[in-house]
């Protein structure tokens, strides 16, 4: 039987700085077990746990967001752009396509007449640093399984 797993979190980056803290938000992320839901490494020792159990989890960047790769580091024209890139600025993002799962490229440098652009995600190459806690594990209900995701801390979701 598949479960859902409620828990809390911190997150920090290899130098220590908070990245993301759940416990400011007030609400625990909620995961169905093995639907891809959250990064596999963190997963991984997730469902080894019981409901009031803390622990670090350290996830390499490879079971994360995966590592950066050096074709998604692009250089084009800035004439490409509208108006000529007039306007641009590092640390843009935007997609270049409409298609609403395309990666979102940021510019990380302009030159005279040309604008790079990385379409990592933000966190690739990074390995991250969980302070994770367990609050509720509870058995998937059929909703749950037939959509693939969990539907929140009580098992009622966003569907009808």
């Amino acid at each position: 039987m598949s479960r859902v797993f409620a828990f809390h979190y911190i997150l920090k980056d290899n130098s220590g700085t908070t990245i993301d803290n759940s416990y400011e938000r007030g609400e625990p992320l909620v995961f169905l077990e093995g639907s891809g839901q959250i990064i596999p490494g963190l997963e991984t020792e997730l469902i080894k746990m019981i409901i009031g159990a803390k622990k670090s989890v350290e996830v390499k960047s490879a079971d994360a967001y995966g590592d950066i790769h050096a074709d998604m580091v692009i250089e084009v024209e800035k004439k490409q752009f509208p108006n000529n890139g007039e306007g641009l600025n590092v640390g843009d993002m935007f997609q270049i396509s409409n298609d609403p799962h395309a990666p979102l490229f940021k510019v990380i440098k302009l030159a005279n007449d040309k604008v790079t652009l990385d379409g990592n995600h933000p966190m690739a190459g990074k390995d991250l640093f969980f302070e994770v806690e367990i609050t509720q594990i509870r058995k998937a209900t059929p909703d749950e399984l037939a959509h693939g995701h969990a539907h929140g801390a009580d098992g009622h979701g966003h569907h009808h």
